[in-house]
């Protein structure tokens, strides 16, 4: 049964404001079976039984593939590039919006042949394996979009423990692992590890890579995840040349395995340095267990590693989230290592600041006086003050807003 995603109302949106959408995210995401709900016709580029044939008409006559019912869908469009012209351009022939939908789970490797950016005539989306609250894993109780109103309290109990964390993680938000149980939702991450290493790396550019060479840069970004670790220490981690880094690093990125997050750059009251590297996330907290070969057991007994694979788990659910309501995630850090896991940044200018801890007392003490420090040095007459101040929590049973007006939020409780 098709299970509804938050992004479902974005899709219906711009299909109505826009000639065509861009799906794009990684594979196995639930892209296609997400935009087959809106469709009304669908071309796969990559059908066995027609690949050939699509192919060559991409090349020859690509307005034929163009023919259908719309929407129409034309999924693992990047196969075959010169449909993005071919579109763009009977978007800009034909009256009225919604005419197409383009799925991909790759940056097209040849773009040579696309010559107009598409800008005003397609919609560009991403999509992520799926958050707990889209998995039915957060009840929901919290809202993100309530907490930018700062409610004077807010009210929610997660009944998710230790446990059920470290199998959250391990086991990811895509859609097939969701629908099962115990060790077999933990395989789809496994395997999705070895098509990345084995097919899908070479596939993206058409560049031969090692498999085993992609196997560590995917390890050292594993064991890096939440840090601004530099493309010099991966390659002291795991004895490579830059360059070759830097290759397996791009192609991950066109694959959208890895989506690091950017620096976010506030006016502040004193002359604080920011450092401005990106922070290193995968796009699933399961692809960095399922590089290290580890599982929920072994995230129990290193809570170092389970508190570093957990706050990927909670960058992916709060990018569902924000981008819903459009914004975007970001982290701060400065000079002395003062930092902000996560900047909910709307288009509007409200933000809010969020810190990511696994759980206990003393580390949400710990969050919620480093996010009131950080709010003393920010220069509010030069921007706005933060929406709010919320501690994302693993283990804590209760959502609630503390004295000091700091929110403190199960990730079991929360949703867009």
């Amino acid at each position: 049964m098709y299970k509804k995603r938050i992004i479902d109302s974005t899709i219906e949106q711009r299909l109505k404001n826009k000639g065509a959408i861009l799906v794009e995210g990684a594979k196995w995401c639930g892209k296609t079976t997400t935009c087959e709900t809106h469709a009304q016709s669908i071309i796969y580029i990559d059908n066995p039984d027609t690949v050939e044939q699509n192919l060559k008409l991409a090349e020859i006559s690509p307005k034929t593939l163009l023919i259908g019912e719309n929407p129409r869908l034309i999924d693992e469009w990047q196969l075959a590039p010169r449909l993005w012209d071919a579109v763009r351009f009977e978007v800009d022939h034909r009256q009225g919006f919604g005419h197409f939908i383009l799925t991909g789970s790759a940056v097209p490797a040849n773009l040579d042949n696309i010559h107009h950016s598409g800008t005003g005539r397609f919609a560009r989306l991403k999509m992520r394996p799926m958050s707990l609250y889209e998995s039915g894993d957060s009840n929901g109780s919290v809202s993100l979009e309530k907490l930018f109103s700062a409610p004077e309290s807010i009210e929610g109990l997660s009944d998710l423990n230790l446990d059920d964390l470290a199998f959250l993680v391990c086991r990811g938000g895509w859609p097939l692992s969701t629908s099962l149980e115990g060790e077999d939702a933990l395989v789809q991450a496994r395997d999705y590890v070895d098509g990345l290493a084995n097919t899908d790396i070479n596939r993206v550019d058409d560049i031969e890579r090692d498999p085993e060479i992609t196997r560590l840069v995917l390890k050292s970004y594993s064991r890096h995840q939440g840090t601004s670790a530099s493309i010099a220490t991966i390659c002291e981690d795991i004895g490579i040349s830059s360059t070759t880094a830097i290759s397996y690093i791009a192609a991950l990125r066109k694959l959208f395995v890895i989506e690091d997050s950017q620096a976010w750059n506030p006016n502040l009251r004193s002359k604080t340095a920011i450092r401005t590297s990106d922070t290193r996330f995968f796009v699933d907290p399961s692809i960095a267990a399922a590089s290290l070969g580890i599982g929920p057991g072994d995230l129990i007994n290193d809570l170092e590693t389970f508190g570093f694979l957990f706050e990927t788990m909670c960058i992916r659910d709060l990018r569902v989230y924000s981008e819903i309501l459009d914004g975007e995630i970001r982290h701060f850090r400065t000079k002395e290592n003062l930092e902000c896991d996560a900047v909910i940044h709307l288009r509007n200018g409200n933000y809010g600041l969020a810190e990511i801890k696994l759980g206990g007392d003393k580390l949400i003490e710990e969050g919620a006086r480093n996010l009131r420090k950080i709010k003393s040095l920010l220069d509010t007459t030069k921007m706005k003050d933060p929406s709010f101040l919320m501690v994302v929590s693993g283990t804590a049973p209760y959502a609630y807003k503390r004295e000091d007006g700091v929110y403190v939020v199960p990730i079991g409780c929360l949703k867009n």
